[in-house]
């Protein structure tokens, strides 16, 4: 069981969403970062829909009641185990007793943490994703909540090899939507060369954009039809709004381009202010895009030993710590070495 205590911003279980109730008006949601979701729990041995705790902006503080395997992906939090600063992307043990508290994310907006054996709430229609938009399943993490642990069946101890970076900036690889006919040229060629920024409206709905108004040759919207992640909807207000993993099935604004599902989360990772630029590809480059993110997450988490993970732990936090880059480098010559 893990005891919640402090929130943090938006703390929410995730999981590989809800499907097959699309028909019904039933939205997906789901992870806003599934390739981090599924690295977390790669990385504590769970299949890859297991649930797992989103946290947004700020992290949560969590009492372990018995010992767990555990793993943080996505954005760069600032956590610490039982006061001890610890590194993401790989297998972490906490013992029964042990806190971990999640502060800020200080690059991107999204973590992941992964517990061995999932977060066991009860399923609601096939999934235990909290659904931000029609409050379908398990409630947003209060404090005071009791987290159930289900039990682990696979093998934990690894790590990710090259994890990914997020920066304030990012350029996102976009496929021709099927209503371009009802923007302007200037409009497309504004989305193919401007800026854009994240607005502070955004949510696990919809990532709102600001900067060039994109102008429409037509009146009026679409009847409605079918939505899937990644869509580019551009409202009257000509500011187009970019569909994240807890949409709502339908939308009748014209689509304007959709962002490939191998740069969701690239997305799913920009914070307020951030800065987003589009490139169009073809639907061959999108796909071997999708290969080559499948490929990576099948070779680049690599099962390790305690005491590689504990050597790789103190590297990655030497590389984020001026003081402990400076104990170990001294007039350019290297004074620590750490070794298998």
């Amino acid at each position: 069981m893990i005891e919640v205590l402090a929130s943090g911003m938006l703390t929410t279980l995730q999981d590989g969403g809800r499907h097959g109730y699309g028909h019904l008006g039933v939205p997906m949601a789901g992870a806003a970062d599934p390739f981090n979701m599924r690295v977390a729990n790669r990385l504590v041995g769970n299949p890859d829909g297991c649930a797992t705790l989103e946290m947004t902006g700020t992290g949560a503080t969590l009492r372990f009641e018995a010992d767990a395997h555990i793993a943080l992906a996505g954005g760069m939090l600032e956590a610490q185990l039982d006061g001890q600063p610890v590194a993401m992307y790989q297998t972490l043990t906490a013992k029964a007793g042990m806190v971990l508290s999640c502060g800020r994310v200080v690059s991107g907006l999204r973590s992941y943490l992964g517990v061995a054996g999932g977060i066991a709430v009860r399923e609601v229609l096939g999934s235990r994703s909290t659904d931000t938009l029609s409050g379908l399943g398990p409630e947003v993490v209060v404090i005071g909540a009791r987290l159930p642990i289900g039990a682990a069946t696979g093998e934990a101890g690894a790590y990710l090899r090259s994890p990914p970076q997020y920066a304030a900036s990012a350029r996102l690889r976009i496929l021709a939507g099927p209503h371009q006919d009802w923007f302007t040229p200037a409009a497309l060629r504004a989305l193919r060369e401007a800026a854009f920024s994240i607005s502070s409206q955004s949510d696990r709905t919809g990532v709102r954009l600001e900067g060039t108004f994109l102008e429409r040759v037509r009146a009026g919207e679409l009847s409605s039809m079918g939505m899937t992640t990644g869509a580019m909807q551009v409202p009257a207000s000509g500011q187009p709004i970019i569909l994240l993993g807890n949409h709502g099935t339908t939308g009748g604004y014209p689509v304007i381009a959709n962002v490939i599902a191998a740069d969701l989360h690239l997305l799913a990772q920009l914070p307020p202010g951030a800065q987003v630029r589009f490139e169009e590809v073809s639907a061959a480059d999108a796909l071997e895009a999708l290969r080559r993110q499948e490929a990576r997450l099948q070779q680049d988490v690599v099962a390790a030993d305690a005491s590689l993970l504990a050597a790789r732990g103190m590297m990655t936090l030497a590389a984020r710590h001026a003081s402990l880059r400076q104990a170990a480098v001294t007039d350019g010559a290297r004074r620590i070495r750490i070794r298998k």
